[in-house]
């Protein structure tokens, strides 16, 4: 094992380091494709909310989606931008955890975090495969069905090894083609709109279904923080990453709110209809079928809130290149909010989630412990990085 450095040492190695400039740094993310990076982390378009329709009608899917961001979206973002830009390292979230509470809780932050994200990044093929199965119905069930699966899995994974760089700028490209045809929905749905549409509370005989309802916003708005694991790769986090956050933000939200005020406002209501997919449908309906064609985690969470509130408390001088405008109260207040919705939802939560949520954390539990091992055996050693050095730094 590698001996432990003492801060004055620490510093030495840092002061060492070559300085700053303000040319561009090769192989580092710049700011558009951030944008879209942090936009495909969070939503990649309105795929998806129509759920939100089909459990409790227009007009709460409306509320949810223009009122759920400032509740949920916002503070999460901030809490994001204050930390990754105070903490610029590919860690994350692991890091604010470590800093805040230490290391056990760091590593169960990191595996609640990468174990979560597996079971959700494994909804995204099928998801896709649910649009493209409108265009092609031989996906819609079957041998078809598990090949196109697993195909746009393996594409996507390979597209990942290829470098961020590329990844970035793919985003770019993936984004404008997602939006293009629900921007092109939006215009054409414009004359046919009746405002009055927009204030149905679902049709009569159709049961509410708020766990659906709220779990769709959830899944929808949710993930600002896993952008923080990109700020050791980003052009001038302190500067850019608040910027690509903001951006992104306006992104999502628009991406969702346009084109479900379109969709439910041009056509009448059928709201058992209102699933995954509906929305070519709705393309086919009010523009004709060529656009239907083109048109084809929660204790983690209320951890990372801990994490920014205590980070506030334990180091106040530490340098926040942004810094949410609040003093400690207003703070908490903001962090209320949202972890009253997130003990909400484990509520409602089904006994399958309970059980995968246990196994999860034991599983994470163990791994700490069994990394501890390690070292104490010299199994394994870890690299003192400067993004290590600098975090020492400020303890």
């Amino acid at each position: 094992m590698e001996p432990n450095l003492s801060s004055s040492n620490t510093q030495h190695l840092l002061e060492e380091q070559p300085p700053t400039t303000t040319t561009k740094s090769r192989g580092k993310l710049a700011l558009i494709p951030l944008v879209f990076l942090i936009f495909f982390e969070v939503s990649g378009g309105p795929y998806g909310e129509e759920s939100a329709v089909g459990a409790a009608g227009p007009l709460w899917a409306i509320l949810g989606f223009l009122i759920f961001p400032f509740i949920w979206s916002i503070p999460e973002a901030l809490i994001t931008a204050e930390l990754a830009t105070a903490f610029p390292g590919n860690g994350g979230f692991v890091i604010w955890a470590h800093q805040a509470f230490g290391p056990f809780w760091g590593s169960l932050m990191g595996s609640w975090k990468f174990l979560t994200g597996v079971l959700n990044l494994a909804s995204y093929p099928v998801l896709c495969i649910d649009y493209l199965k409108l265009v092609f119905p031989v996906f819609s069930s079957g041998v078809p069905r598990y090949i196109a699966i697993l195909v746009s899995t393996l594409v996507l994974s390979f597209l990942n090894y290829t470098g961020l760089a590329i990844v970035g700028y793919t985003a770019v490209t993936l984004g404008i083609v997602s939006l293009s045809p629900f921007l092109v929905l939006t215009l054409v749905s414009i004359p046919k709109i009746d405002p009055s549409r927009w204030i149905s509370l679902g049709q009569k005989g159709v049961q509410k279904n708020w766990t659906l309802f709220f779990n769709t916003l959830f899944w929808n708005l949710n993930f600002w923080d896993s952008a923080s694991t990109l700020a050791g790769e980003v052009e001038q986090p302190q500067k850019n990453f608040p910027i690509a956050l903001l951006s992104a933000g306006v992104l999502t939200c628009l991406g969702y709110l346009v084109p479900l005020l379109a969709a439910t406002g041009a056509i009448p209501l059928s709201q058992e209809d209102w699933t995954d997919g509906y929305f070519a449908y709705v393309a086919e309906m009010v523009a004709g079928r060529w656009l239907k064609f083109w048109d084809g985690s929660c204790l983690g969470m209320l951890l990372e809130f801990a994490s920014f509130l205590w980070l506030r408390r334990k180091m106040p001088s530490i340098d926040r290149p942004f810094r949410v405008p609040m003093g400690l109260p207003g703070l908490i207040i903001m962090c209320l909010i949202p972890s009253v919705f997130l003990v909400y939802v484990m509520a409602v939560a089904t006994r399958t989630v309970y059980v995968v949520s246990f196994i999860l954390t034991v599983l994470g539990i163990l791994w700490y412990f069994f990394m501890k091992f390690c070292k104490s055996k010299m199994w394994l050693q870890f690299n003192n990085t400067r993004e290590k050095l600098e975090y020492d730094s400020l303890e």
